[in-house]
C-alpha cells in the first residue's frame, strides 16, 4: 500500500496513461509480482485527484468511445521528488543491514 502513490506517480511522470495501462505497466515493471485490478486502482486514481497529485481528461477514440487519461500534477511531481528521496534512504538502510551495501559505492553514499 504504501508504494501505490509513488508507483503511480513515477509511471505518469513518464506520461499521460489510462488506469489499464497503469494497471499492466506495474505487472510488467514487478514481473507480475503486484496485480493491481481495476477495483484497487481507480479508488486510488480518484484520491490522487482530489489531492491534486494528478489531473484527467476524457479523450474520444476512433471507435466512439472514451477514455480517461491521467496526468501527473505539479503537485504530484513535488511529491514524488520527496517520496523518491524517502525510499532512496529506506533502500540504503537496507542495503547496508543485509549486507550488500558493498556492492555499489553510489549506494553506500
Amino acid at each position: 500500500a504504501a508504494s501505490t502513490k509513488p508507483l503511480i506517480l513515477s509511471i505518469l511522470s513518464h506520461g499521460e496513461n489510462y488506469g489499464y495501462q497503469i494497471i499492466k505497466e506495474v505487472e510488467r515493471l514487478t514481473e507480475g509480482e503486484l496485480q493491481w485490478t481495476d477495483a484497487m486502482l481507480y479508488p486510488v486514481l480518484k484520491r490522487m485527484e482530489a489531492e491534486d497529485l494528478v489531473s484527467s481528461q476524457w479523450v474520444k477514440l476512433e471507435n466512439g468511445r472514451k477514455r480517461k487519461y491521467f496526468q501527473i500534477t505539479s503537485a504530484g511531481t513535488d511529491l514524488l521528488a520527496a517520496e523518491r528521496k524517502q525510499w532512496i534512504r529506506v533502500n540504503r538502510v537496507f542495503l547496508y543491514l543485509w549486507g550488500m551495501d558493498r556492492l555499489d559505492p553510489i549506494l553506500a553514499k
